[in-house]
């Protein structure tokens, strides 16, 4: 094309072929790609692929196992969608970016209000990566080798935890779940606890959706760090962290961003006052310019490559500032009411549901406390034949974590009576477990 020679000649070279020439023919490959198409052609090309997708609007959800759907008010999107914040990169120039620089304030004073810790970063890149650098800090609280983990954990997180300290040389120690409860076993923990342990990490709601009742024993028993994993919603309703006896408090930023095939998410990092200088991540702080002029800045930042280098408690020198804006414009579109009534109906349809598998034997842990997650046993094929039928029953559990045929259900306040009669229905045709 008489468009690509000029191109070429302006630049002052002979062929394309010339423009990857430093990259070793070893190195490529060949992509036959189709012809190109106008523009016209291409939105049509484009909107025939995506009517292949089905979304969760064509389904009664049940889906969980850490996103889950939730509803998002349209002042979310409308504020996210602003060019101050959707084209914002980072506020590295704090003087221009005192929008920004104030949004993130307010996400984190929303973290530390909701698990009542002392201080909140700027947000970690998801809540697996939260998890990694959690172990991280501990070890720098507390010196010793090993971290101690619930079997009732995320595969996917346990992987990032291990990536995360196999250069720090800490050894994972996992210790297993009961089996009427699915919340840690103490009696277990009791044994694991060498000198050498530093910190050991819980979720409430862990895995399965059980709420650990004993995280006081556990503080007892276990002298490290203790991290906490929350469900920043689960948190309108139930104590905060702080009253635990936390360290450190992680979390995925669930309220505000949709599951969007797993993410993204604002990774929740929040901790004590006393630890804030082991903290990653950076904080946005609130002061007055040299005018006197209420002014946001760049309180802390412990990785910057002008500032601490080789000194860095993380190599993380960024945040997830457009998914934790999403999380405050939603909290704050609720307020402390809405957060509780959200979180109140999750419960209850939780619960109404977990009643209606009961009668039917199908629950997994029968004395286990829930939020708005429960475990049940369904046979191979339940999950294609309720999708055949409208419904996505939940996720099948990993084989890893010990449980033959079980089924995550995550229950949010869309889902109606209606919907919670078809799954129980579906159920029951298709023959249990």
């Amino acid at each position: 094309m008489k468009e690509h020679g000029d191109m070429l000649t302006a630049i002052g070279v002979k062929s394309v072929e010339d423009l990857f020439s430093d990259v070793p023919m070893a190195v490529r490959t060949e992509i036959k790609l189709p012809p190109g198409m106008d523009e016209i052609a291409l939105d049509r090309e484009l909107k025939s692929i995506l009517a292949r997708n089905q979304t969760l609007n064509e389904f009664a959800s049940f889906l969980g196992g850490g996103i889950y759907n939730h509803y998002i008010p349209p002042a979310v999107n409308e504020i996210l969608a602003r060019n101050e914040f959707y084209t914002a990169y980072t506020p590295y120039q704090p003087e221009i970016s005192q929008g920004m620089l104030q949004a993130i304030f307010e996400y984190q004073s929303l973290v530390c209000e909701l698990t009542g810790m002392d201080c909140a970063n700027a947000s970690m890149y998801d809540g697996a990566t939260a998890i990694g650098e959690a172990a991280l800090m501990a070890k720098r609280i507390k010196d010793g080798s090993e971290f101690i983990i619930p079997k009732a954990m995320s595969p996917a997180k346990k992987s990032v935890l291990r990536n995360y300290t196999e250069g720090a040389k800490i050894k994972i120690r996992e210790i297993p779940y009961r089996p009427d409860t699915g919340t840690i076993d103490v009696e277990a923990l009791k044994e694991s606890i060498t000198p050498e342990t530093f910190g050991i990490y819980l979720e409430t709601p862990n895995y399965f959706g059980s709420l650990e009742t004993e995280i006081k024993a556990v503080r007892e028993i276990c002298k490290g760090v203790l991290v906490l994993g929350v469900n920043p919603l689960s948190l309108a309703v139930i104590k905060p962290p702080s009253e635990y006896g936390a360290d450190i408090v992680v979390g995925d930023s669930i309220l505000g961003n949709p599951p969007a095939f797993g993410g993204p998410l604002a990774g929740i990092f929040a901790t004590r006052k006393e630890y804030l200088w082991k903290m990653p991540g950076r904080i946005v702080g609130f002061t007055m310019d040299r005018e006197g002029l209420p002014a946001f800045c760049l309180t802390l930042q412990p990785r910057e490559q002008h500032i601490r280098r080789a000194k860095a408690t993380s190599n993380i020198c960024s945040n997830e500032a457009l998914s934790a804006l999403a999380f405050l414009v939603h909290a704050c579109v609720l307020g402390r009411h809405g957060l509780k009534k959200i979180a109140l109906t999750c419960m209850k349809n939780a619960r109404k549901l977990r009643e209606r598998l009961r009668v039917m034997d199908a629950l997994v842990f029968e004395k286990a406390t829930i939020f708005n997650e429960f475990v049940y046993r369904a046979d191979d094929g339940f999950l294609d034949y309720a999708y055949s039928q409208g419904v996505l029953p939940g996720i099948r559990i990993p084989g890893e974590l010990g449980i033959e045929n079980g089924i995550l259900c995550g229950v949010t306040e869309l889902n109606t009576d209606a919907e919670i009669e078809k799954l129980v229905d579906i159920y029951a045709k298709f023959g249990g477990a």
